[in-house]
């Protein structure tokens, strides 16, 4: 039972921290000065639930689950704490007493900058359920100073601003300097033979870069465990050298000490370089080798031997960045410890888990061998013998088989493929969504899956549903209480009660209310940073991902050109009044991501300002997405869009937090979109174009021609001879061409066109839906009706039975 705490005793805590870090009083304090006082109030709460369970002297009673990611994005905490611990009302009533307003208070604070897109939240997701679960389950990642980047868009350029979290972020982070860690990097090899007889590889000369812990605490809904985050931070252990200093050398006397702390300064730098490449390496091998030593620290303290490792520790890789945890703990076990490899490495398989979350190739990552070899040469020399180990088991298996056999292999071609070491090292890989997971098994890993079918599993993605119901969009979440009570914030799945009201309409006035409310609060925040005017009573047409073409905001684009045409043509056509709204972040480097948000500022600059239009048709382009303004959009959202191609997308996690919120599905067969289509029926969504044996028909017989797309739909022409006269005097040629001619010989990869006709009579079956208010809200209904199977608690304890076999703290 969570304790609870008086308000005047809080206020009494928010008036000591005052005074201790600021020596302030809640008369004169900044609101800076409130909110970090708040901040660490909190954290000290929860500093005292950590202890219970988590104290070094009682580790590792039950089994942990370590959870490594390149990226967590867990949205700002404050707010999603007190509500965790049941403290919101008594928070809210302490700083009332001081003069202060609550709500104020938790919209200052900053997204923490951990993260970019659905990889990063989903792992955020799982941390929150894991101890909403109350079991022991850690993340361990990099503390990035600048995160990936702040999005700014100028006259429909991105420009990429550093994204200074810490200044306010810094408040949940505790530092530990005395759990340090030392990563190496460079050097070189030495081979010995020890007083066994046995040759051992001693790593010297080496390059090393100190890794600071600074932990952020995880707690979860109504429960008592609290787990951590651990970030590390680089620092080098030489501040400045004082000899080139002396000599005048100013800056290259502090060389050594950037060079180490850049390496946690910005999330996925651009690794379209050397540079950048060996950057990105360096920061994989940096938080996975400071991680893996210190849960092997951990472990060794409680029981003194690694011998019952994997029944104690669960390693989770969550996508292909940590995969250096695989050689990392075998160079640990052999090196450190002494162990032999065939029983390090049954140990490894035993602990390490593995979930792909894309099939996109540029995602599974391949290192080139040279630099590999001369950045980690200890590990290299290990992920070398687990591949000649592989090659020989590969050969008894696929004698007959050359093709199939370099295809698995870990090292191939001067590459190593991270993606098959993951797959050959875990003791289980799991897909995202049903459809996706099929896919890594029958085509992905098929060589594999054919050796070994029992290691490849499914657990479809789950979002962290109370922050996106219960905290982005109160006025639902207490509508649902009033019907079917409290019990769905503990069990999602009671959210089924609801089908009992869908046909009533005073239920669905209720709910038509809230949304209003919701678009106007987005509208207004829309008319502040974009200043743009849209009309709340129009449909709010919604896409907000990260910006890749495979996700084809092109093909939302190109069907709003069809739109626009139509008013042209006949300006009293009847449209449904639309807002088409886009957010997303596109990788600094990718060029046609870039042209695609240029082409939708564009395009909204010559729509919006069309007086034939009228107001029917608006794009709102918000710049800068993120968890906070994920939690304004989706409570206001009516359509979402899920449209890639299908095949390409894992899963998708935006499409559930949608549909919890009423929004209804407009997408294609691809990712959790088929789980949800099988959820609310044919009835409830709206499911258009090709299927993935489709895009895989056509693919093999060479028979797709976006040029004669071209010539025989006429809506198709029409829109691709708008594009080549230019939007608001921009011209996206490169665009045109991708559709049309290609690059290489390949038009139009992601079949924007073959879908277009699809795509357009799905959005004209929506328009129609919406016209009829009853039929359109009781849609709404039963999309959250069936959006609990879609909770991260739910994936968690599949992920606990099924993977990484851990149970409740007792």
């Amino acid at each position: 039972m969570l304790q609870q705490y008086e308000p005047t005793q809080i206020a009494r805590w928010l008036e000591e921290k005052l005074l201790e870090n600021f020596g302030t009083d809640p008369q004169t304090a900044t609101p800076k000065q409130i909110y970090k006082a708040v901040c660490y109030v909190l954290r000290d709460i929860m500093s005292e639930l950590w202890l219970v369970n988590h104290n070094i002297a009682d580790s590792h009673r039950n089994k942990q689950v370590y959870y490594l990611s390149m990226e967590f994005l867990p949205g700002p905490s404050l707010k999603n704490n007190a509500f965790n611990l049941h403290l919101e009302d008594a928070f809210r009533q302490a700083l009332a007493s001081i003069g202060q307003d609550f709500a104020r208070i938790t919209a200052m604070e900053p997204d923490a900058g951990l993260g970019n897109g659905g990889l990063g939240r989903l792992a955020s997701c799982y941390l929150d359920a894991i101890a909403a679960k109350g079991m022991a389950g850690h993340g361990m990642s990099i503390c990035y100073e600048y995160g990936i980047f702040r999005q700014k868009i100028e006259d429909g350029e991105q420009t990429e601003l550093p994204d200074e979290w810490l200044n306010m972020g810094d408040v949940w982070l505790i530092t530990k300097e005395d759990q340090t860690e030392e990563v190496h990097f460079g050097g070189k090899l030495e081979e010995i033979w020890d007083a066994n007889g046995r040759l051992r590889l001693i790593h010297k000369d080496y390059t090393t870069v100190l890794a600071v812990p600074r932990d952020m605490l995880i707690t979860g809904y109504d429960s008592d465990v609290v787990n951590t985050l651990r970030l590390w931070q680089a620092k080098s252990p030489i501040t400045i050298d004082m000899k080139l200093f002396a000599e005048g050398k100013y800056l290259q006397s502090m060389e050594e000490k950037h060079m180490a702390e850049v390496i946690s300064k910005i999330l996925y730098p651009e690794d379209a370089h050397t540079e950048g490449k060996l950057l990105r390496m360096k920061q994989q091998y940096f938080f996975i080798a400071a991680s893996m030593k210190s849960l092997v620290k951990r472990h060794m303290m409680k029981y003194g031997t690694l011998d019952n490792f994997s029944d104690k520790v669960a390693v989770h890789i969550n996508d292909t960045h940590p995969t250096m945890a695989i050689p990392e703990l075998m160079r640990i076990f052999m090196d450190e410890y002494g162990y032999e490899w065939d029983q390090a490495w049954d140990i490894v398989r035993q602990t390490v888990s593995y979930t792909n979350h894309t099939v996109m190739p540029e995602a599974l990552e391949k290192w080139p061998e040279s630099l590999f070899k001369e950045t980690l040469p200890r590990l290299h020399s290990i992920v070398s013998e687990i591949n000649r180990r592989q090659s020989v088991d590969l050969m008894k298996t696929y004698p007959d088989n050359e093709a199939l056999r370099r295809d698995m292999a870990v090292i191939n071609n001067g590459e190593l493929r991270m993606a098959n070491l993951c797959v050959e090292a875990s003791h289980t890989v799991n897909g995202v969504s049903s459809l996706h997971s099929g896919i890594i098994r029958d085509q992905l890993f098929a060589g594999f899956s054919a050796i070994h079918p029992e290691k490849f599993t499914n657990v479809t993605n789950g979002i962290a549903y109370r922050r996106w119901l219960c905290q982005a969009n109160p006025e639902l979440s207490e509508l649902i209480v009033s019907l079917i009570g409290p019990g769905f914030k503990k069990d999602a799945m009671e959210l089924e009660r609801l089908m009992a009201f869908t046909e009533d309409r005073g239920v669905f006035t209720r709910l038509e209310q809230i949304k209003r409310r919701n678009k106007e609060r987005l509208a207004d925040y829309i008319k502040e940073h974009n200043n743009i005017m849209v009309d709340p009573d129009s449909i709010f047409d919604v896409q907000v991902k990260r910006l890749h073409e495979y996700k084809r905001q092109l093909l939302n684009l190109l069907h709003i050109i069809h739109l626009y045409a139509e008013i042209k043509r006949d300006p009293g056509a009847d449209i449904q009044p639309r807002t088409f709204i886009f957010a997303a972040k596109a990788a600094a480097g990718y060029y046609m991501a870039k042209q695609i948000i240029k082409l939708a500022y564009h395009l909204a600059q010559v729509i919006n300002n069309d007086s034939q239009v009228n107001g029917r048709i608006k794009i709102v382009f918000l710049e800068n997405y993120s968890v906070s303004l994920s939690e304004l959009i989706m409570p206001a959202a009516e359509i979402s869009e899920q449209i890639s191609l299908a095949g390409k997308e894992a899963s998708g996690t935006g499409n559930m937090k949608l549909m919890i919120n009423g929004a209804v599905t407009l997408g294609t067969e691809d990712g959790a979109n088929v789980e949800i289509h099988r959820a609310v029926g044919d009835e409830n969504i709206f499911i258009f174009g090709l299927r993935v044996e489709d895009v895989e028909r056509i693919r093999r017989e060479g028979s797709y021609s976006p040029f004669r797309l071209c010539q025989t739909d006429g809506d198709v022409n029409e829109v691709v001879q708008f594009l080549s006269q230019g939007v608001n005097g921009q011209y996206f040629s490169n665009i045109l061409n991708a559709l049309t001619t290609g690059y290489n010989g390949c038009a139009d990869p992601y079949f924007v066109l073959g879908d277009f006709g699809a795509y357009r009579d799905a959005q004209a079956r929506a328009a129609a839906a919406y016209r009829d208010r009853d039929r359109w809200n009781r849609m709404s209904l039963i999309n959250i009706a069936k959006a609990g199977i879609f909770s991260a608690d739910r994936a968690v304890q599949e992920y606990a039975d099924r993977i990484w076999h851990i149970e409740p703290l007792k």
